[in-house]
């Protein structure tokens, strides 16, 4: 067994790193016998142990809890009814942390079971506690072990996935790297099992650029699939997290991977990475080779080169260079949104230069939500209505006032007006008493509600905006280049 006793020399004088590992269920338990995978597990936990040794914080977030449930109960298949998922989870939770304490205690590791619900993040309370909570375990020197508390979870609060709660994850503990292990090496630009010449793709720095094959949709056992992967490291990479995707079965290219990156960074300026990245080949046996690398003094090339040498392959992407943390990424994506408010150029001109969003800037009002719950902001031209939209019609409180069978929905009506959401916020009034002042200025809301809580819809710091790489879903139509007070949406931060 490796020693754990001593540090690697790279280590040395390097930058302690914080490094969030997800295994998913196929890598956790067999697909058909539902069998813990122990030799997995086993070099899982040697890698987890050897970055501790190391000086690095570890965080494992592990589905599996169902995959062993089954096994416990002789259960051949995944149950399609909730409330069996939901026992069968809450057998199989404690088997399975059970399991990762047994094999950590060989090494004198100790851990922690964190179970999380959207709920847990979406109260800033809670939050913040389970924030502080991880954070206090990474300074004793516990290995935090994550998932998703499936006994509790329902749709409306589930995660979906254990890859966006890795990512999630992953900016809350302020993550140098999260590793995504899956079945294959590497993202592909077409599938490898059914095209021979299907290329790696090593490198990717925007997400959205990419033309990559998503084609894996996961186990039997599991939720996710490559599609998932590449919203968490959408979400990751937007909190400053390098993102990498390798291979489960082999664990400990986790810790090659860290060397080499590591090694990376530690080049001189001199030595430019275009002539870094001109060094590194692809082999048959599905490693990273390298040639000689020239401009380097040789105390850094011996390192450097030892820290290349038989390199795994995976994809690594590029984290942001101005991340999104802590409250913006909170707002942004730990809340789920319950409607929507449609705005004009003018009013995201001003979200941008760090005004609040008021009611005179609201166009429209879509959903059902009440005060202090997250929406999305659409930014929309009017001017490219085909018809004129009335964004403020007058009000009766009379219950005579005649009504359109057939309203138009509000999204149709501004879906010719490029409608693209630009960030999420808290609402200081609900959905009913918005839809009453919207298109009117701040000094009329006593007048037209009867109180006036604030002069804002919503208060500046409860608004962030979408870096448009960071956004958690796929791009849509670009805002029209000639619109007035949006043209900064390409560099705009989340702010």
């Amino acid at each position: 067994m490796t020693d754990f006793g001593t540090s690697t020399p790279y280590m040395k004088g390097t930058k302690q790193l914080t490094v969030v590992i997800k295994l998913g269920t196929s890598s956790i338990v067999d697909e058909k016998t539902h069998e813990p995978l122990l030799s997995i597990l086993s070099l899982i936990i040697e890698t987890a142990v050897k970055l501790r040794k190391d000086g690095h914080k570890v965080v494992i977030v592990s589905s599996g809890a169902i995959g062993v449930g089954l096994r416990r109960m002789d259960v051949d298949k995944r149950p399609k009814h909730l409330s069996k998922l939901q026992a069968l989870a809450a057998i199989g939770q404690c088997r399975l942390i059970s399991l990762w304490d047994s094999l950590f205690a060989h090494l004198q590791q100790p851990i922690a079971q964190i179970l999380l619900t959207r709920n847990d993040i979406a109260d800033r309370s809670r939050y913040l506690n389970a924030q502080n909570t991880m954070a206090e375990l990474l300074d004793m020197g516990v290995i935090p072990i994550v998932n998703e508390n499936d006994t509790l979870a329902v749709a409306e609060i589930k995660f979906g996935d254990n890859d966006t709660l890795s990512a999630i994850t992953a900016a809350m503990v302020h993550a140098d790297y999260l590793f995504l292990m899956t079945d294959v090496d590497c993202l592909y630009d077409k599938n490898p099992r059914t095209h021979p010449d299907a290329q790696p793709i090593v490198e990717v720095e925007d997400i959205g650029a990419i033309q990559a094959d998503v084609s894996s949709a996961g186990s039997s056992l599991g939720t996710g699939g490559m599609g998932t992967k590449i919203v968490a490291a959408r979400l990751a990479t937007s909190a400053g997290v390098t993102t990498v995707i390798t291979r489960s079965s082999s664990p400990g290219n986790i810790a090659k991977i860290v060397r080499y990156h590591q090694a990376r960074k530690g080049i001189p300026t001199s030595a430019s990475h275009s002539s870094l990245s001109h060094a590194i080949h692809t082999t048959e046996e599905g490693t990273i080779a390298t040639k000689p690398i020239e401009n380097l003094s040789s105390s850094t090339a011996s390192l450097t080169l030892d820290a290349l040498e038989e390199l795994p392959l995976h994809t690594r992407f590029l984290p942001l260079s101005t991340p999104i943390r802590d409250r913006s990424f909170w707002l942004l994506h730990g809340l789920a949104p319950h409607g929507t408010l449609y705005i004009d150029t003018g009013a995201y001109a001003a979200l941008s230069n760090k005004a609040g969003l008021l009611p005179v800037g609201v166009l429209d009002v879509e959903g059902n939500f009440a005060q202090q719950e997250a929406v999305r902001l659409v930014v929309v031209d009017r001017r490219l209505a085909p018809a004129p939209i009335d964004t403020h019609p007058a009000i009766s409180s009379s219950a005579s006032t005649p009504r359109s069978s057939t309203p138009i929905p509000v999204a149709t009506k501004w879906e010719a007006c490029n409608p693209v959401e630009v960030g999420r916020a808290l609402v200081n009034y609900a959905a009913p008493e918005i839809a009453r002042i919207r298109g009117h200025r701040s000094g009329d809301i006593g007048e037209l509600l009867g109180y006036a809580d604030s002069e804002y819809v919503a208060h500046r710091e409860n608004i962030s905006l979408f870096r448009r790489e960071s956004r958690p879903v796929s791009p849509v139509l670009d805002i029209a280049a000639n619109i007035s007070g949006v043209a900064g949406y390409e560099a705009g931060s989340a702010i």
